[in-house]
């Protein structure tokens, strides 16, 4: 028996990544997507198509409402989908989309009998990597010689537990320096929305000039390093540097050696009364007179 050609009708089709309708179709990290589909048309009278539309993950979406299509034509059309909060689900976490084509006339003759097709597709969530550093804020200045302690704070703002790749800290004060205590968070997961916290001493030298300093870290996410990317947040502060505090004496108070110097001779003399001396005259007279 020979197969009977099947009759003229419509259809509706997705173009699909990588031509798989298995594929994805992967959101950027702004959370958009552009769809392409298509209504082919092998009958003998142009049709109206009319579309509607469904989107997971709460999602905006722009599209036809109503197409016409000629008679023996193809006619492709897009489907934009936005505003997507990628960062609220977890990284490549997939849901469905349906575009869905009901055929309402057939040239001028309004159809009563619905007649529908429908295109099926997955989206997926990308995976973000996203970190943000913020240094604290001296609580005042320092002095030339000593040293003070800044807190890093990094938060992990992507989808997927994340670390610290590396951290570089940088000044413009040339006897200004850092240690390495932040090198810590690098050995340290981050869970999403969480944040982790390390300890930066920052040292000036006794020589240092009175100055304003700025210090800048920057880190990088160790997830985007592994993946082929480069995310990195920077954060900076400034520190001011002053000369160390100095002993001033008060011109208008009186000098506390001098008169701890007068107190101490004026203690060491004996007192000498006027009957004594007045007793020495007397003999010494009556010896001139022997």
């Amino acid at each position: 028996m020979s197969q009977q050609p099947s009759p003229p009708g419509w259809d509706l089709g997705i173009d699909y990544p990588q031509e798989d309708e298995d594929e994805p179709f992967k959101l950027n990290n702004g959370g958009g997507v552009i769809v392409s589909f298509f209504v082919s048309n092998d009958e003998l009278l142009p049709i109206t198509v009319d579309f509607t539309y469904e989107v997971p993950f709460e999602g905006e979406f722009d599209g036809p409402e109503s197409e016409t299509i000629g008679a023996g034509n193809n006619k492709t059309f897009s489907l934009t989908i936005i505003n997507i909060q990628v960062g609220d689900f977890s990284a490549e976490a997939t849901e469905e989309f349906s575009i869905t084509g009901t055929l309402v006339a057939r040239g001028s003759v309004p159809q009563l009998i619905p007649d529908s097709r429908e295109g099926l597709g997955q989206l997926q969530i990308p995976t973000i990597h996203s970190l943000k550093a913020t240094l604290s804020e001296p609580v005042g200045p320092m002095n030339s010689g000593s040293d003070m302690t800044l807190t890093l704070e990094v938060k992990n703002l992507g989808n997927v537990v994340d670390r610290v790749g590396s951290v570089e800290v940088s000044d413009n004060c040339p006897l200004l320096t850092t240690d390495n205590g932040l090198d810590s968070l690098t050995t340290k997961d981050i869970p999403i929305g969480g944040q982790i916290q390390g300890s930066l001493t920052v040292t000036a030298s006794q020589s240092h000039p009175q100055r304003n300093c700025d210090i800048e870290v920057t880190v990088s996410s160790n997830g985007a390093t592994n993946s082929g990317g480069s995310e990195m947040s920077e954060s900076n502060v400034r520190v001011s540097v002053e000369p160390p505090p100095t002993n001033q004496e008060d011109p208008e108070s009186p000098d506390d050696n001098e008169d701890i110097i007068e107190e101490v001779v004026s203690s060491n003399l004996s007192f000498v009364g006027i009957l004594p001396i007045l007793s020495v005259i007397l003999l010494a007279s009556m010896n001139k007179k022997r």
